[in-house]
């Protein structure tokens, strides 16, 4: 089983095929794909693709870089959102020093209430941490947050023992398939393979064999599974088995979507 624990597919670059996309993705071994809102105007894009593709589960929740565009009012309205929906987490949250420090107070005012949300629905969060591990788990801790995905980990070793102690699983994908992320193949080597979900980002952070200017899918999951399993020493399939494993242990949700038959191990 392939598990893409974080894919835009509601984003424009697939307004042409979209629907297709998900249907290749699916007849090619992705069985759950999870597709994070980013801004109050897409939940209800994201919880219709969701509704479309059964085996698509959506996240809500306000990313640091749309948070110039939000207002305190879209706290309660994610609030309620998951009052009335379904989610398999709140994300894409979190906090990302490399655009910009100049609305630190914004971004952490978004991302400490939506960490509020979360221990108050107990639901795991999907972070956005770059540049910004260490505060992202000063705010984790705070909130006693019990668990999660940080997303696209790119970190210290260091900082992803302190994730994994707090229960939470780190997402690689294509950033580990370029020969030169020498600390991001290190870490995919040297953490325990209980630690990792895959993810491909779709439709950014292609994989090396794509280019950095070609639309990353779904359908890279498989090929970026194997990337991993070579850097590690082990068979694809052992990756398959404990990467969907640690998914569904982190987002126990995912266990309600609809696997077709043909797509289990």
């Amino acid at each position: 089983m392939l598990i893409d624990t974080h894919c835009h597919l509601d984003a424009a670059e697939f307004d042409a095929d979209r629907d297709n996309v998900a249907l290749q993705a699916m007849l090619n071994g992705v069985s759950k794909i999870v597709i994070p809102a980013v801004a109050r105007n897409n939940f209800d894009t994201v919880i219709a693709l969701c509704n479309r593709h059964k085996h698509c589960a959506y996240a809500l929740g306000i990313h640091p870089m749309y948070v110039d565009n939000a207002i305190p009012a879209d706290i309660d309205t994610l609030k309620s959102y998951i009052e009335k929906n379904n989610p398999v987490a709140i994300g894409e949250i979190g906090l990302d020093y490399f655009v910009t420090k100049a609305n630190i107070e914004q971004q952490t005012y978004f991302f400490t209430e939506q960490l509020k949300i979360a221990k108050e629905f107990d639901l795991p969060v999907i972070l956005h941490v770059r540049h910004a591990v260490d505060d992202i788990l000063k705010y984790v801790r705070r909130y006693e947050i019990k668990s999660g995905i940080a997303h696209a980990f790119n970190g210290s070793l260091q900082q992803a023992e302190q994730f994994i102690g707090l229960g939470f699983k780190l997402g690689f994908g294509g950033a580990m398939t370029f020969s030169r992320a020498l600390r991001i193949r290190e870490l995919a080597t040297k953490l325990p393979l209980e630690a990792i979900v895959l993810e491909t980002d779709s439709p950014d952070i292609p994989p090396e064999w794509i280019g950095k200017n070609g639309r990353n899918t779904p359908l890279e999951l498989e090929k970026i599974a194997q990337v991993l399993a070579d850097l590690r020493g082990v068979n694809v399939s052992q990756v398959l088995e404990i990467t969907s494993a640690n998914a569904l242990k982190i987002l126990p949700k995912l266990l309600d979507l609809c696997t077709p038959p043909n797509l289990l191990l």
